[in-house]
């Protein structure tokens, strides 16, 4: 019958809508949105290229043409390299938030080893004794700020601040009054031993990433005083902050070399100091390698660490032999030092001993000196010490390749040396010898934290 017979239920189907298209754009979205990002990480992981200090001169003075005192190519190189932070490729990325910076710490290290450089350097300029000297405490407590302050004001509105006053600071240097840094190495000397400290611990912090016993016994390395192990996370942010430092230390004995020319020359240090630059750019070279390598003996893998603190403990020991001869070094004050770029005039020379110069400007003084009246005149800037010899400014910066015709006395002061001369004139002689001077012990600086 009918009414036994089962009831067909039945089921009413929904309908869904289909949703299942709109993935394929957003997905497609966060692929290009990932391409992107990894390109730009990968560029902005690139280190910058090492730049010119004479031309970095040029572009931090305000008034590029006036005379260069003592101290203006290390203060520019400084302003230079605080400002290679803050414009390079994607900006300073220790404090970013977003991607693709909060990915990458390799840039990031090298921001903080160079920021570290920048630091000690700002530190010690009120012992050279240059500028307003007042401007570098504000310089200084900017630069000191905490390093990853993302917060407003963050850490490039600090670090842009101590740029200004970096110019200011060098600005100030040819305001009436003002002065270059001083004419000894004193001062050189106290922040050569700081940075020799400072390059000690990048080749210990190196080495405690090296799983190598045998490996450190070569370099020299106390096991017993190296830090803990470092994490195999943090093995290449060790590895490129020592990158940092070494690159920006690199540049500043670079200005060095053009700003204390005559003094290292009379300590006889040209070649030390050449010896730590080259040690220096061998640390700069391109790593190949897509991460950092710690290998074993001859394996099939570099070993990067070991490799970079060779060259740190090398230029740590030679820094120091820089120091100390270079400590007790005083050559005579010298005004209006020209740029390293610019045309050279000559420095003042003494009533006692005046030979004639190439120059064809007007005398501002005519001292009554034998032997010049030959018809040459040149400019001559008064200093505060009488000198013994002329010197051509391009002397004061590299006493070294002086020409032996630069200066060349008439054949009256040969035969007539005037009252007061110490030692006869003689064309081929550098205008100043190297006197052996004490070498004072080092001193025990602590190492910036």
């Amino acid at each position: 019958m009918a009414i036994f017979r089962k009831r067909k239920h039945r089921t009413d189907v929904l309908e869904r809508p289909e949703y299942g298209w709109i993935w394929k754009p957003l997905l497609t979205l966060l692929v290009l949105y990932l391409v992107v990002c990894l390109g730009l990480g990968i560029w902005w992981s690139q280190r910058p290229d090492n730049f010119d200090v004479t031309h970095a001169v040029l572009e931090q003075r305000q008034h590029p043409t006036a005379p260069a005192p003592r101290g203006t190519v290390m203060t520019a190189t400084l302003a230079t390299t605080i400002e290679t932070l803050l414009d390079k490729p994607g900006g300073y990325l220790r404090n970013d938030k977003l991607l693709p910076g909060v990915w990458l710490d390799n840039m990031p290290s090298w921001e903080y080893g160079v920021l570290t450089q920048a630091r000690l350097l700002t530190q010690t300029l009120p012992a050279f004794g240059a500028g307003d000297t007042s401007l570098l405490s504000d310089a200084s407590d900017a630069l000191d700020s905490d390093s990853r302050d993302w917060l407003y004001p963050g850490a490039e509105k600090h670090y842009r601040r101590a740029l200004t006053t970096l110019h200011g600071y060098l600005s100030s240097f040819t305001n009436q009054g003002m002065t270059g840094f001083a004419d000894n190495g004193g001062p050189l000397a106290q922040w050569l031993r700081k940075t020799g400290q400072r390059l000690d611990g990048i080749t210990e912090r190196l080495s405690a990433s090296i799983d190598d016993p045998e490996a450190l016994r070569k370099l020299g390395v106390n096991e017993s005083a190296l830090p803990e192990d470092t994490p195999w996370l943090r093995i290449d942010d060790t590895f490129f902050t020592a990158r940092g430092e070494t690159w920006a230390l690199l540049h500043y004995l670079q200005a060095v070399k053009h700003d204390y020319a005559d003094i290292v020359a009379k300590a006889d240090g040209n070649e030390t100091l050449d010896r730590v630059i080259a040690e220096l750019k061998l640390a700069q070279r391109r790593l190949w390698s897509p991460m950092v390598l710690n290998g074993k003996g001859f394996g099939m893998f570099a070993n990067h660490s070991l490799l970079l603190a060779n060259y740190t403990q090398t230029a740590a020991r030679l820094t120091d032999a820089l120091a100390q001869s270079v400590e007790n070094v005083e050559v005579k004050p010298a005004k209006g030092q020209d740029e390293p770029s610019a045309d050279t005039q000559p420095v003042d020379q003494s009533p006692a001993n005046t030979a004639s110069s190439p120059a064809s400007s007007e005398e501002k003084s005519a001292p009554s000196d034998k032997g010049a009246g030959d018809g040459d005149k040149a400019d001559e800037t008064v200093s505060g010490d009488t000198q013994s010899d002329k010197i051509p400014q391009e002397t004061a910066k590299d006493p070294v390749s002086r020409s032996p015709s630069a200066d060349v006395p008439s054949t009256e002061d040969i035969a007539a040396p005037g009252p007061g001369d110490d030692e006869d004139i003689t064309p081929s002689e550098p205008a100043e010898a190297a006197p052996e001077s004490p070498v004072a012990p080092p001193m025990s600086e602590e190492e910036p934290q």
